[in-house]
């Protein structure tokens, strides 16, 4: 019997306030962004792997400071949108700018230009990455030394209850109810990473729309040894 090809449909993941969850694996984070804008330096980083948490964290976080002072516009961009030639127009129009993964790739100058003249308007500047600024591989020294001085603090890996709620977090995204026993077999024999938890989720999903069966154990077991 021929698969059903399935319909990919554009998932939109949650992230408003009441969405994130703290955990010990990233509460310091959620610590010092509630902090702002009492920082010891105007600019922060949060660190850590794939799917732990950082985008909807910084979306959280923009949303907390518009709240907070209707005069800082946020502006959330990505490595592509930064440019030498429309830093001064972004600082000119957003007192508060998050980079997110600007350790992927980042125009080294544009960035130097950014801190530089968010640090001198008083602004905020909230970068994303993989490991901390300090870390970057970057050949512009002026820029190296900036990044030194940026406090990075990390997300880590989650435990047994943030990998649940995360893997419920996914599913849900997508709309869809899975069982408890779902949930407890993948945090027995799945890999304890967020990347992980993203790819099942989504696998799971394209299998059972392609198959027409609901997400059980049995379906799971055939996702894994796939991944595998």
């Amino acid at each position: 019997m021929a698969k059903q090809l399935p319909l990919i449909f554009e998932h939109r993941p949650a992230f408003g306030y009441e969405d994130f969850i703290v955990n010990p694996s990233n509460e310091e984070a959620v610590l010092w962004l509630d902090k702002w804008p009492e920082w010891d330096n105007f600019a922060l980083a949060i660190y850590g792997p794939e799917g732990c948490g950082k985008t909807h964290l910084a979306h959280v976080f923009s949303l907390m400071v518009e709240y907070q002072d209707n005069n800082t516009n946020v502006k959330v961009i990505s490595p592509e949108d930064l440019k030498l030639d429309n830093v001064a127009e972004l600082v000119d129009a957003h007192k508060c700018i998050i980079l997110e993964n600007g350790d992927r790739g980042v125009n080294e100058e544009a960035l130097f230009h950014l801190y530089n003249l968010l640090k001198e308007e008083k602004g905020t500047l909230l970068l994303t990455c993989r490991v901390p600024p300090s870390r970057w591989d970057v050949k512009l020294p002026d820029l190296r030394s900036r990044l030194r001085s940026v406090f990075g603090v990390a997300l880590n890996e989650p435990d047994d209850n943030l990998f649940a709620s995360v893997l419920v977090k996914h599913f849900s995204d997508r709309q869809i109810l899975v069982g408890k026993d779902v949930v407890e077999y993948l945090i027995s024999h799945g890999e304890r990473s967020f990347s992980f938890a993203k790819k099942i989720v989504a696998e799971a999903d394209n299998l059972s729309l392609s198959e027409k069966r609901r997400i059980t154990i049995p379906l799971i077991k055939q996702v894994i040894n796939n991944i595998s």
